[in-house]
């Protein structure tokens, strides 16, 4: 079907929706992320393009900035080109959720994990690990706030089978990654979340949240006070391998680098079309209601836990930084949406958890794109002679910072630059070629999986009428 037609189609399916959606909008809605309210990307000067560098990074986000940091750090020149303004793609549109990997290897399809992971999940885990140790590390180092509140997250629970998984790995994941999680009695829960929707829950300790437009202005100045140059509105739009260099093209020049390095996960275009068949972009949504009544907002989440689900169309939420607003997030549709329109459906899933809500209006809406891998891992190498840092599945807070900061360990060629475990070739499949066709079908499927494993875990958890009877 053409994309004009297929559109259209989209826009026929939700006018159902947009029937009293406009009750949920205050008259200054916004369709912009709530965190530009602190800091907006498009307040960058366009700086010229350099002619000679040593390294061209390519994507101005968290695994570009934090390459160029430690590239700069080291005394090598570095030049981070940008298609539109640094800030504007998920490293500002993100749910600000950091952990140290226990997430690293989840299939949102429920089967067994890639034969990679089965390899090398001791090593993926520890590696997961210290992308949170460097997450916080940086801050201390460069003095970033980002309103950083480590108070743990909670993984609520789809359905009572899944504590059962969870408990098989809570050992490992304590042994590998020092996260100290732990199951979550009922009672517990219904101190920590003001909800009946979920079949239990699992605590992590080493976890929290952040606002994830002030973590990238801190990434984005301390790069740039080290030496690195940013440069906005340059894309790139060729790599020609030129003796023993690489030359660039970009919208404003060509420039000439011993290394280039590609940073770009869900907006991967095709200046290498090998590596666009190689991550699939994901769009995730997000809405931040209105200022809540301050008995309400301390009700919902007491101790300002960051939350995420564990179905494999999964939501996340949390309390603003300024503990005023909840924040609330995922998958709304697997098809393109207006702001208003992911809004409608994602304030439907928060009032289903959050009752409370009912009437509560959405003051903000947007979305980002994240980069899915066909195993579900992150990944960093090189293809062509050319470096990559991507596909980090939705987590990507912490170990894109992490990945963008082991690419430059191994450029810079440093003795304590221990190879990586991410490092394997990025797989793909015969029938994609960058466009993701495949999403609405597959993302339909994942939803009506969640549905129907929702409604056996409660048949099986209810008593049969001979025991009602007894």
């Amino acid at each position: 079907m053409p994309k004009t037609k297929l559109h259209n189609a989209y826009s026929v399916c939700f006018k159902a929706l947009a029937v009293g959606g406009p009750t949920i909008f205050p008259s200054d809605f916004i369709d912009r992320p709530y965190w530009w309210g602190d800091w907006n990307p498009h307040d960058f000067p366009l700086v010229e393009v350099p002619r000679e560098t040593d390294v061209v990074v390519v994507g101005a986000g968290y695994a570009g900035l934090s390459c160029a940091l430690e590239l700069a750090r080291n005394a090598r020149s570095v030049v981070v080109l940008e298609a539109d303004v640094p800030g504007i793609g998920a490293s500002t549109r993100n749910g600000g959720q950091v952990t140290g990997g226990v997430n690293v290897g989840k299939k949102p399809s429920g089967g067994a994990p890639s034969d990679l992971w089965k390899k090398r999940e001791s090593a993926m885990l520890a590696e997961a690990a210290e992308a949170y140790r460097l997450f916080e590390r940086t801050l201390d180092l460069y003095g970033i706030d980002c309103s950083y509140r480590r108070n743990g997250r909670i993984t609520a629970l789809w359905t009572s089978e899944h504590l059962r998984g969870w408990a098989e790995r809570i050992p490992l994941l304590n042994a590998q990654t020092g996260a100290d999680i732990r199951e979550m009695s009922p009672d517990e829960m219904r101190r920590e979340l003001a909800s009946d929707y979920y079949a239990g829950g699992v605590f992590v300790s080493r976890a929290g949240h952040i606002d994830p437009a002030k973590y990238f202005r801190g990434l984005l100045r301390a790069a740039q006070s080290s030496g690195a140059v940013v440069c906005s509105h340059a894309p790139a739009s060729k790599i020609e391998r030129r003796g023993a260099r690489f030359a660039v093209t970009t919208e404003r020049g060509t420039i000439r680098a011993r290394e280039v390095v590609i940073a770009t996960n869900g907006y991967t275009k095709m200046l290498m079309p090998a590596l666009r068949r190689r991550v699939v972009p994901v769009t995730s949504h997000q809405i931040c209601t209105e200022e809540l009544p301050s008995d309400l907002r301390r009700s919902l989440i007491p101790n300002d836990r960051a939350v995420v689900e564990t179905r494999r169309v999964t939501n996340y939420y949390c309390i603003s930084p300024d503990g005023k607003r909840l924040l609330f997030g995922g998958r709304a549709r697997f098809y393109p949406l207006t702001a208003r329109q992911s809004a409608t459906v994602l304030h439907t899933q928060m009032i289903a958890r959050f009752p409370q809500l009912a009437d509560v209006k959405v003051s903000h809406s947007w979305g980002g794109c994240v980069a899915l891998t066909f195993d579900f891992l992150p990944h960093i190498g090189k293809l062509d002679g050319v470096h990559y840092a991507l596909g980090c599945n939705g987590s990507g807070v912490t170990m894109m910072s992490y990945l963008g900061h082991k690419v430059a360990r191994q450029i810079l060629d440093r003795p304590e630059a221990e190879p990586s475990s991410y490092a394997a070739p990025l797989q793909t499949h015969p029938l994609y070629h960058g466009r993701p066709w495949f999403m609405p079908l597959i993302g339909t499927y994942f939803q009506l999986r969640d549905v129907a494993d929702r409604k056996l875990s409660r048949r099986r958890a209810a008593p049969s009428p001979a025991r009602s009877a007894a």
